[in-house]
């Protein structure tokens, strides 16, 4: 195991910053997903599931990142792939808070009572995994908390790492795509003035509804109101005869059946919001997603992902 891949930047503890943390994975290990908030709170499990109870948690409050990895290694256990990240975590200041496995943990019931990034993404065989929980600060009220899950099927393990915490990116440290702490869809600049909206919209046929914010990794459309949407809805009620189809696009991070979903699903809590808040003809909108199968810039650095990651208006016909 020798591929280091960087999951984490600094973390400000007791005044003085903590050294840049990076876990050593295998070097086949491939990234399936990452969901990114730049403020979130985050329920660290610190103990196994009690009926009655539930799973006993911490709670952080600040950067949360979610990765998910897997490793095409046929045979592996859990302690295989466990131990030497929980060794680093050790070596670099954390305190274990938490560390079982399937039956100690709870099971089932743990299982579901956990943050875990969805499938394929991330595997959890029910008679195979190890969870770990590390602290860095005070137990109940920490500075930095990473957990691991960890799971094996027959032909490859999954790795699961989520930070919670304040995080500042490391200077000087050279991008990878574990240090992208960007929202679900990335800030864009302000939407033109109205006129000069239309005139895009018409001129080139497509437009970026910029500005629009979803709950990380989902398809829940923030309350708003969007500009971009509200002289989306101007238009189009403005032109009833033109229909125009909104279309979701994503980065290329994780599979491309999950990210036409989304995608999709994004475009398709747009098209409602147009028409239950703004009165918009139904037969005027479509709602299609494209996955990663239309970036306008390059996904091998975070900026490009941030522009990849957008929502569209293309303008189709008059009916």
């Amino acid at each position: 195991m020798n591929a280091r891949l960087a999951i984490t930047a600094l973390v400000v503890w007791a005044a003085a910053p903590v050294q840049a943390l990076q876990l050593t994975l295998s070097t086949s290990a491939r990234e399936t997903v990452e969901r990114n908030s730049a403020l979130d709170r985050y329920l660290a499990p610190t103990g196994a599931f009690q009926y009655g109870v539930g799973v006993p948690t911490v709670a952080i409050e600040g950067q949360v990142r979610r990765q998910a990895w897997r490793i095409a290694s046929a045979g592996l256990t859990t302690l295989q792939v466990l131990v030497p990240l929980r060794a680093q975590l050790k070596a670099a200041g954390y305190v274990i808070a938490l560390d079982c496995d399937q039956s100690s943990c709870g099971g089932f019931d743990f299982r579901f009572n956990t943050e875990v990034l969805p499938a394929p993404n991330m595997r959890v065989n029910m008679r195979a995994y190890r969870f770990v929980t590390a602290i860095m600060g005070p137990t109940e009220q920490p500075d930095s908390v990473i957990t691991l899950m960890v799971s094996t099927t027959s032909t490859a393990a999954y790795v699961q790492i989520i930070e919670a915490g304040k995080i500042v990116q490391q200077q000087g440290t050279p991008e990878t795509v574990g240090d992208r702490p960007t929202p679900a869809i990335a800030p864009t600049d302000p939407p033109p003035p109205v006129a000069d909206f239309d005139r895009q919209l018409l001129t080139d046929g497509h437009i970026v509804l910029g500005g629009l914010e979803f709950d990380t990794g989902t398809s829940a459309l923030g309350k708003g109101p969007f500009a971009s949407v509200q002289m989306l809805a101007k238009f189009l009620l403005a032109q009833p005869d033109v229909t125009i189809a909104v279309v979701g696009h994503t980065d290329s991070v994780g599979s491309q059946d999950v990210n036409i979903a989304l995608s999709r699903q994004r475009a398709a809590a747009v098209r409602q919001r147009l028409i239950d808040a703004y009165n918009v003809d139904p037969e005027q909108v479509q709602a299609e997603g494209m996955g990663y199968l239309a970036p306008i810039a390059s996904n091998l650095t975070a900026a490009g992902r941030e522009q990849n990651r957008r929502v569209e208006a293309v303008l189709l016909s008059q009916r």
